[in-house]
């Protein structure tokens, strides 16, 4: 079973609308009308909440997600009926239930019970309150004296995703990458409730100090990234947008891993970058402080209605050299031909890098994600051709898999001779002088992300 203290209890003031919350957002999901809010807050759910509520109602959706199948599997142990002959709403009751028996170690028993109970007898019948109190009460007696059922299945692999709620191909390829004892670390990370929100300091506007203040000042709890400067971790900060540090542009919010890609591709003073796929404008961002606001950006998306956000973004950290265009990514513009400096290819990706923070990422189907290397590769090849002679080209995703990383980039480099991997450092992490690096969240603390930087040969 999985470790209590990796979850992040809640504490033991229970507000029964947080659970109801929870209960209609995953519903929400699950039917396919809306993806989660799992990082900010509930936009329209948490209405008439208070602050304490929202949290906890934020907390059993995140762990909903991230423990379903194990939730799924705790209920299976205990009930009669097959667990999809239950209508969804009550399958739903049990999960959300369940995990809070299971994880939220100051969440009383009965309270969860009896809250459970409640949902049940609103939104189904009788009959069905009468089915989950049983269940509930089963499950709640074996946590009480440490006899739940440990995750099984017919294989290691099988056991695996039921206890860490990975779907099983994920599981298999995570294992074939890390081995086995270093997957099932990275998805006991995956798993965890205690991933920061890391922000990026505008250093043009402020510095690190002066940010802490602020943040303390708004009664955030933030420290000091471990070993990347100018950057900061906020723990259970709210709606960030509120923040006296975000309202006056002295931040913006971006991984550590995003932040060290664009330290790779290295663009500086004066140069002219283009950001091939630059919603939602970190990189872009990135880029402009590192360039001291001197040269010339080309923030470019297919979405007017993401340009528009990274105009905001542009304006309110005081950043006049980025310039957003509506542009397809995969078809070429001829007045950028050759033009850039640097250009980042920060793909569209399967995502899988980022499960810790966005749960629900995990139950992509794969054949979905089978189909994004073709539209990678296009990408690619597309916004290379923007790359001058002699300057530098970035390929970037949020994702782990093989096929969406080094397999694009080598299936690139057959068919592009003139270009080739180039050397690059991370701060805090090292030298990678093959070009290539993967980051990873169970290794480095950082969202799992692959960066590869190469040189197009200068003309002679």
């Amino acid at each position: 079973m999985q470790n209590k203290s990796q979850v992040n209890d809640m504490g033991s003031i229970i507000a029964p609308g947080a659970r109801e919350a929870a209960f209609r957002a995953f519903g929400a999901y699950r039917r396919g009308e809306a993806r989660p809010e799992l990082q900010y807050g509930f936009s329209g759910e948490s209405s008439g909440m208070s602050a304490s509520e929202t949290a906890l109602a934020m907390r059993i959706l995140n762990g909903v997600m991230q423990n379903m199948a194990f939730c799924d599997y705790i209920a299976s142990c205990f009930s009669s009926i097959e667990l999809k002959k239950l209508h969804p709403l009550v399958l739903d009751i049990l999960r959300i239930s369940i995990y809070q028996i299971v994880f939220l170690t100051r969440i009383p028993h009965s309270a969860a019970v009896n809250e459970g109970v409640k949902l049940a007898k609103k939104y189904s019948n009788q009959r069905a309150a009468g089915y989950v109190n049983a269940i509930l009460r089963k499950v709640s007696d074996c946590a009480a004296n440490n006899r739940l059922p440990e995750a099984a299945g017919g294989n290691e692999r099988q056991r695996l995703s039921v206890k860490y709620s990975h779907p099983e191909w994920l599981v298999g390829e995570l294992c074939d990458i890390l081995g086995q004892e270093d997957a099932e670390k990275l998805m006991r990370d995956n798993n965890s409730a205690h991933t920061p929100v890391t922000a990026q300091v505008n250093t043009l506007m402020a510095d690190t100090d002066t940010v802490l203040s602020m943040l303390a000042d708004d009664g955030v709890e933030a420290k000091k990234h471990d070993w990347l400067d100018s950057c900061v971790d906020l723990h259970s900060p709210g709606n960030i947008t509120l923040l006296e540090a975000f309202k006056r542009g002295h931040v913006y919010i971006q991984d550590a891993a995003a932040r060290l890609a664009v330290e790779a591709a290295a663009p500086e003073p004066g140069d002219f970058v283009i950001d091939g796929c630059a919603a939602p404008g970190g990189k872009s961002f990135a880029s402009a402080i590192r360039m001291k606001n001197t040269g010339r950006i080309a923030a470019c998306d297919v979405s007017a209605a993401k340009l528009s956000l990274i105009e905001g973004g542009a304006m309110r950290l005081g950043l006049s050299i980025i310039e957003t265009m509506k542009k397809d990514a995969t078809e070429n513009d001829g007045g950028f031909l050759a033009m850039a400096d640097v250009v980042i290819a920060d793909v569209p990706c399967s995502g899988l890098g980022v499960i810790r923070k966005k749960p629900d990422i995990r139950y992509k189907a794969h054949s979905d994600i089978s189909a994004l290397p073709d539209i990678q590769i296009k990408i690619l090849s597309n916004l290379s051709s923007y790359v001058k002679p002699g300057g530098t080209l970035l390929y970037s995703t949020c994702t782990i898999l093989k096929q969406e990383n080094e397999d694009v980039v080598e299936a690139f480099l057959r068919e592009n001779r003139e270009f080739s991997l180039a050397a690059f450092s991370l701060s805090g992490i090292g030298r990678f002088p093959g070009g290539m690096a993967t980051l990873w969240p169970h290794i480095h603390g950082t969202d799992g992300f692959y960066i590869c930087v190469m040189a197009r040969r200068p003309t002679k």
